[in-house]
């Protein structure tokens, strides 16, 4: 339910900076002579994992799940992103802020839900001192993501003199930033703590 929401909202983000000449206007307006952060591959990673997630929401009600359901701080929290897309777009329409301020928000709750899918897992794996069950394969693909993620934000940036462009566009280098270091410790869980 988490990862839908975000990676919806991660996708208007990036659509809406790449194909929304207004909005890119903004960003030029706050980062003039800068590069859009956001390109092709981006909008093709965010689109990709909204279509990939929904297959799998498509799979949850259709497959038999047992008494598995989204629990009450799930509904809570996605109560509060919720709300706070609502009030930002609202503010956007009536000109309070700019939509290029309703997409950065957009991003940002993108970036919390990705900081809240994994502290849960790292926190089981402790109390059952065991990483039995799961796939260390898509971490270490996750790791590779978020390490080429960032690198490219870091040669876009030297290759053009545009330093800003990495602040441009945080939550693409916040995501592989959190994404590398919970890795690292699941890495470190998986073939050291709890071998």
């Amino acid at each position: 339910m988490l990862n839908i929401i975000g990676f919806t909202l991660y996708s208007l983000f990036n659509c809406g900076l790449y194909w929304i000449p207004e909005v890119e206007e903004e960003y030029f307006m706050r980062h003039p002579g800068g590069l859009n952060p956001v390109q092709l591959n981006d909008i093709v990673f965010a689109l990709h994992a909204t279509v990939v997630t929904l297959l799998t929401i498509v799979q949850c009600l259709c497959y038999e799940r047992g008494g598995q359901a989204v629990s009450l701080i799930g509904k809570i929290i996605v109560g509060i992103f919720v709300l706070v897309i609502i009030v930002t777009i609202i503010l956007a329409a009536v000109d309070v802020m700019h939509w290029l301020d309703f997409l950065y928000a957009c991003s940002y709750v993108k970036l919390t839900i990705t900081l809240i899918k994994y502290i849960p897992q790292a926190v089981m794996n402790y109390k059952r001192k065991s990483t039995i069950g799961w796939s260390i394969g898509n971490v270490v693909l996750d790791f590779t993501g978020g390490i080429l993620s960032m690198l490219q934000m870091i040669i876009n940036a030297d290759n053009y003199n545009d330093w800003a462009s990495i602040f441009g566009d945080p939550t693409k280098f916040g995501l592989g930033l959190f994404s590398v270091l919970f890795d690292i410790f699941f890495l470190v869980q998986h073939y050291i703590l709890y071998r």
